[in-house]
């Protein structure tokens, strides 16, 4: 059997990429990013759909209550193409409650040189139910853009279509889940192989009465850049070696 494993084993030796923060600081930690608190802790009274983090969250009340918001200026404006459906919008909130309030990001935590962040998350592996419920949500409502992040209009102080970007459906500009989930904010998501529960997925949604199950997900990525064998980019790009890595590492 060996023989089989050596080109999956040459392949995570290739990859050479990692997070920019310091290898301990993984597992509990807030992002250098506009609104982030600088460090994560409880935050009782958490808006809605931020509720989940609020045992240990990296987002202000005032955040969370901003981003629910239709017609925030601390915020997107989700409605540049007429009114989002409401489960479609419930899909962006939870993905901004996501970004804003979760500590457990940190293995995909990446420098970046922005006016408004200094520091991103990249290719962290979304569940694939959350993507493809997302997408479903949206995929009759309507956008002008393919890529958030960039080339909108801020001359009113909010975010509008430029000239050049007709507004069509979400299907139209995101065929698939993936591209929705992976396009939508410049690759910040990987869709995973792997479902809510599995440990090996980061979820958007979950019960936090049954506690936060992303903590689990992130103790199992940052093992293998804390090992200092294995970067970290190996298992996120490749998540089917997770379970032949973790028999090979020391633990």
């Amino acid at each position: 059997m060996a023989w089989k494993q050596t080109p999956l084993l040459l392949l995570v030796y290739m990859v050479t990429t990692g997070s920019g923060r310091d290898r301990t600081d993984l597992l509990n930690v807030c992002m250098d990013a506009k609104h982030h608190k600088t460090k994560p802790g409880p935050e009782d009274k958490l808006h809605n759909q931020c509720s989940p983090w609020k045992k240990n969250a990296c987002c202000s009340v005032n955040t969370s209550q901003e981003l629910h918001k239709d017609d925030s200026r601390l915020y997107f404006n989700w409605d540049h193409c007429g009114k989002m459906e409401p489960a479609c919008k419930s899909h962006f909130i939870q993905d901004s409650c996501l970004y804003e309030c979760s500590p457990n990001l940190g293995p995909w935590i990446q420098q970046v040189d922005q006016s408004w962040r200094k520091e991103r998350f990249l290719d962290v592996p979304l569940c694939k139910e959350d993507c493809h419920q997302w997408w479903e949500a949206c995929r009759t409502s309507f956008t002008c853009k393919r890529d958030w992040h960039k080339g909108w209009d801020w001359s009113s102080g909010i975010n509008k279509c430029p000239n050049t970007a007709p507004c069509h459906t979400f299907e139209y500009y995101f065929p698939t889940p993936a591209s929705l989930c992976e396009g939508l904010w410049s690759h910040s998501y990987k869709v995973s192989n792997y479902s809510r529960g599995s440990g090996r997925c980061i979820q958007m949604w979950f019960d936090s009465t049954q506690g936060n199950p992303n903590e689990d997900v992130v103790k199992f990525y940052a093992s293998f850049m804390t090992s200092g064998t294995v970067p970290h980019a190996a298992v996120l790009l490749v998540p089917s070696l997770a379970p032949v890595l973790s028999l090979w590492l020391p633990g």
